[in-house]
């Protein structure tokens, strides 16, 4: 018997919509790091790129438990001497960018190395409802039903 080792033709891709209103952030980001891997499939191969295409709506009305939305700090450096900045999650929620709150937690989640950026190009989020992929005929994958904890109404 041999192990099953995918090439990279044989990988079927399916295009995933995730609705992110009043989903749990992290939740969220792990359900999505999976899927973009490919580790929910059968034939999940390491090095290989198996996972699926996921599009992410309504990213500024994901929700953030405890105080997080307060108190949790994004960080990056200028490149100066002490030029290290940050700002808060409510900042970025409320910003003209909200989707980099899911983008960082799901690219905090992915390898850092050339299979993980390609697994990263597979990721759309969208601060609204609207996304431009229907084309593509996604299936709606709906998160806040597969775990009552995966939900936050408050």
């Amino acid at each position: 018997m041999k192990t099953y080792s995918a090439k990279p033709s044989e990988v079927e891709r399916k295009w995933l919509v995730i609705d992110a209103e009043d989903v749990v952030l992290g939740r969220l980001a792990t359900v999505i790091a999976v899927r973009l891997r490919g580790k929910h499939k059968p034939t999940f191969t390491p090095h290989i790129d198996c996972g699926d295409n996921i599009v992410v709506v309504n990213a500024e009305k994901v929700k953030l438990t405890g105080r997080k939305r307060t108190d949790k700090q994004y960080y990056w450096h200028t490149g100066h001497p002490g030029g290290i900045k940050s700002r808060s999650a409510d900042k970025i929620l409320d910003g003209a960018h909200p989707e980099r709150v899911i983008i960082k937690a799901v690219e905090r989640m992915i390898s850092r190395n050339p299979l993980g950026r390609q697994q990263m190009r597979k990721l759309h989020v969208y601060a609204g409802p609207e996304h431009p992929h229907a084309a593509q005929q996604p299936e709606v994958l709906d998160l806040a039903a597969m775990n009552p904890k995966n939900k936050r109404s408050a």
